[in-house]
């Protein structure tokens, strides 16, 4: 990437210059815009001329202030489609801008770099929000002391391994309603509400790659596997999809199901809020209850 480049030709007085647009989805998939005449390619990405998108100004200053701004386009069945919008396959999706000469395309300088915010569609449009990289600055951080383990299972600070046998499987989808609740005849090897609190992930079909988390998991008739909320795009029969087991963040659930208490991340013994207020007494529990 020139840049030096492209300065020297900006001070020319005579540019042959242009934006482009790069969109990174979560699953893999990479679109390349440009508001050119004509498709560009560099970085390994084609960005397609009169596909629809346009950006307004960007806001940028110095220090912690995000830098934002808005991306408008044109729906359509070979760019931005409507369905993948609406199954979420945008949310949080990577997008860099570039200042580019069109005429040599090494010349070009990045001038935003972040994510996709609110996505608002209607009347064969859509109008996107984008925000920059100190979007991430306004997230809480820190340890969080409570009596539930704060880790995600799997992550980092849980480190259990969600491959491990006994803990995932993946079946076809055999019945299916309103795309949140999935029935089974029989999930061989697995107790009712093992996978209460999991994760049920699609493999195939119209919603590959979606996921949505686990409600409950109960058994009367037939297994019924209840998500809290619906995956927003078309299930089919014989579709397959994937089930992890839920952690309920006890301390017993860590012991008991995953033989992972040396990576719990809670204090059990932390004391409640009745402990902290109570005052002294002579006799009795000193629990700050009622003084029945």
């Amino acid at each position: 990437m020139d840049r030096e480049g492209l300065n020297t030709h900006l001070k020319s007085g005579a540019t042959t210059v242009c934006r482009a647009w790069a969109v990174n989805r979560a699953d893999g998939v990479t679109l390349g815009f440009t508001d050119h005449d004509r498709d560009l390619s560099f970085d390994g990405v084609t960005f397609r001329a009169g596909s629809g998108l346009t950006a307004r100004s960007l806001m940028q200053s110095t220090g912690l202030a995000v830098d934002n701004s808005e991306a408008l386009g044109a729906l359509s069945s070979d760019a931005v489609r409507e369905a993948d919008i609406e199954s979420g396959r945008y949310d949080g999706a990577e997008v860099r801008a570039w200042l580019v000469n069109w005429a040599d395309t090494t010349q070009r300088a990045l001038q935003f770099r972040g994510s996709l915010g609110e996505i608002r569609r209607a009347g064969g449009a859509f109008e996107a929000e984008l925000r920059g990289l100190t979007e991430g600055l306004n997230q809480p951080l820190g340890r969080v002391f409570q009596t539930p383990c704060s880790a995600v299972l799997g992550d980092a600070a849980c480190r259990f391994d969600l491959n491990t046998a006994g803990y995932v499987t993946e079946v076809s989808v055999e019945n299916i309603d309103e795309g949140q609740h999935f029935l089974w005849d029989v999930l061989d090897g697995f107790a009712p509400e093992w996978f209460t609190g999991g994760r049920l992930t699609v493999l195939s079909g119209a919603g590959a790659g979606l996921w949505a988390p686990i409600r409950s998991d109960s058994m009367s008739e037939r297994r019924e596997i209840a998500l809290w909320q619906p995956i927003r795009a078309d299930i089919e029969l014989g579709d397959r999809v994937r089930l992890t087991a839920g952690c309920d963040k006890r301390m017993s659930t860590c012991r008991l199901k995953f033989d992972n208490l040396v990576n719990y991340q809670g204090f059990p013994d932390i004391p409640g809020e009745d402990w902290m207020v109570a005052v002294p007494k002579r006799n009795g529990q000193n629990t700050g209850g009622s003084r029945r």
